[in-house]
């Protein structure tokens, strides 16, 4: 039997300031808070555990599963609640997992930053696996759709973060 490959995601989020300056923005909790709200989660938990260069990140938020398609809706129910853990190596790197308790399922990768001209770029690569069979491969398209939108809103947020430093 032939595994499907898990949907691969790589999305860039730059900003206009300096590594230091986001390295130290994705390190504050009330900029992780102020991306769930501008998400609109249902409720939301940030713990942060700085250790030098290195970091421990993890973001729980239940978000309302409206939206998305009937198929989709069985599976996960009328809320969605997702965990993203992230352990920083380095001010540079750092691997991500996110989970949804109890589905089939994570999305697994690394979030890269690097600075030139003044300009820093935050590279997220993940794959996205649902172990569904016949709508694994739908779910994980989904799935992919939600994970930008979610990186194009903490974007947003943090050019806005930054702006006001």
């Amino acid at each position: 039997m032939m595994c499907a490959m898990p949907k691969q995601i790589r999305h860039e989020l730059t900003y206009d300031a300096s590594i230091d300056e986001v390295a130290a923005m994705l390190r504050d909790p009330a900029f992780r808070e102020q991306v769930c709200e501008h998400q609109g989660v249902l409720r939301s938990s940030v713990a942060i555990e700085p250790d030098g260069d290195r970091m421990r990140a993890r973001i729980e938020q239940v978000q309302a599963a409206h939206g998305i398609p009937s198929f989709a809706t069985k599976f996960v129910g009328e809320e969605i609640q997702i965990v993203q853990t992230e352990a920083w190596s380095s001010r540079e790197r750092g691997d991500i997992e996110v989970t949804i308790p109890g589905k089939p399922g994570d999305m697994r990768g690394t979030a890269t930053l690097a600075e030139a001209g003044g300009t820093t770029t935050e590279t997220v690569e993940l794959a996205v696996k649902v172990s569904i069979p016949l709508v694994g491969g739908k779910l994980e398209g989904l799935i992919a759709d939600l994970l930008i939108k979610a990186l194009k809103a903490e974007n947003a947020v943090g050019r806005e973060w930054l702006a006001g430093r």
